[in-house]
């Protein structure tokens, strides 16, 4: 005689109870496309560290008694999506620095040897200056001509973790990821949380990326970063203090310019509607934990206005757009493919930028990833190492302001 239906729910629900505290004790990491993932001490692979890294981290008192890179311990990785929800899931207060800062930036320009535009819709390098003597009048105009520039470029940089962590916090709340390898703390137990680290080699040897020549494009693809967050990125920076001799350039794309490319009627379409937006890595469901790894996902606008600038811009990307809402999925698709082309196949809205600096040091991209898609080039394949150190500070919750105009209807381009 089959039990009581009270006491197979009662059965099941113990079951269930128990494999998700197994799962809780267990801390499985899910990984996204990692095969697997070493955390903690693990993770550390000190004996690699390129000798330019090593000298610069040395200098400014970085830790590296308990290894390098550090990574969070498997016990302090988020298991469940709930709990990676709510490490950031409340609007954070935010101070938008550009918005307020001299539109004729004199201060930043007359500090500087020269002030170069790379292309006319993206990209400008600054000569003479260093990152780390900046006043924050100067920070604030700074923050104002990414805004404009999408990317600003500064070569032979004499810059401290520490002080790029500073900047980084002056411009918003600096994201700490809960996966991601980061810098050791100073050793004076100097907490150096928010600085994360791009070093290629290190993501192929742990990650498992497949990496070789005829697959090299797939780990990276053109993406923005941190699209899933309550409030996604703002000004991001990162210093490569390691660089190939040749190759290893970054690419970065504008959202303003690639907005403009559409037609009025397609841009009257696309305003106001919504879009979801997922993240990196995966964490598992809690009511359902033998489903399998799920994403962190956000609904934002797929047209945005810039707070500073006042410009709408595009915000779609191939590696972390999922749908647009409202759309049936074969609309979405079609759609969003055509806005990913918009952005990566006209070379008139993009830059491509050499790494290299002068004796020895470094050389920093500050760029807005609200505007920005990018793409690192991965042409010297991995035999000469590539090393940097990046700071995110995350900006306003997104937002459509219907009265917003578009960069070249701001600046009277469209009148040409």
């Amino acid at each position: 005689m089959a039990p009581p239906v009270a006491e197979t729910v009662n059965d099941q629900s113990n079951d269930y109870a128990f494999v998700v505290s197994k799962l809780s004790d267990l801390n499985v990491v899910v990984s996204g496309t990692y095969n697997t993932v070493k955390t903690g001490s693990d993770a550390s692979w000190l004996e690699k560290i390129p000798g330019p890294t090593k000298k610069r981290l040395e200098k400014y008192g970085v830790d590296l008694s308990k290894g390098y890179p550090k990574v969070p311990d498997r016990k302090d990785i988020p298991t469940f999506l709930d709990e990676a929800y709510k490490i950031r899931n409340k609007e954070y207060p935010y101070i938008e620095r550009g918005k307020s800062a001299d539109p004729s930036k004199s201060a930043l320009f007359s500090a500087a040897k020269e002030v170069n535009n790379l292309t006319a819709h993206i990209g400008t390098e600054i000569v003479g200056l260093q990152l780390a003597d900046l006043s924050d009048q100067q920070k604030d105009e700074l923050a104002l001509l990414v805004a404009e520039r999408v990317v600003v470029f500064f070569r032979n940089q004499e810059l401290a973790p520490q002080k790029q962590l500073e900047l980084g916090k002056y411009w918003g709340q600096v994201e700490v990821h809960p996966q991601a390898p980061r810098v050791p703390d100073g050793v004076n137990g100097e907490n150096l949380a928010g600085i994360s680290i791009i070093w290629p080699d290190y993501f192929q040897e742990f990650y498992k990326l497949p990496r070789d020549f005829k697959s090299s494009s797939n780990p990276t693809n053109w993406h923005s970063d941190l699209v899933h967050e309550f409030q996604p990125a703002g000004i991001t920076h990162l210093h490569n203090d390691t660089i190939p001799d040749v190759g290893g350039d970054t690419l970065w794309a504008s959202g303003y310019a690639a907005y403009d490319k559409l037609s009025p009627a397609f841009q009257q379409f696309l305003d106001g509607k919504t879009a979801i937006y997922r993240s990196a890595h995966q964490y598992l469901d809690r009511e359902n934990p033998l489903s399998g790894g799920k994403y962190i996902e956000r609904e934002h606008p797929i047209v945005r206005t810039h707070p500073a600038t006042g410009w709408k811009y595009l915000f779609v990307n191939r590696a972390m757009t999922v749908r647009i809402v409202g759309l049936e999925p074969a609309e979405s698709e079609l759609i969003l493919n055509f806005l990913y082309d918009v952005y990566e196949k006209n070379l008139d809205i993009q830059v491509r930028w050499n790494w290299k600096s002068e004796n020895g040091l470094g050389t920093s991209a500050i760029w807005d990833n609200r505007v920005a898609n990018h793409n690192a080039v991965w042409d010297y394949e991995g035999k000469e190492p590539r090393h940097g150190t990046r700071v995110t500070s995350l900006a306003e919750v997104p937002y459509f302001d219907p009265q917003s105009k578009s960069q070249r209807q701001a600046l009277g381009l469209d009148k040409e």
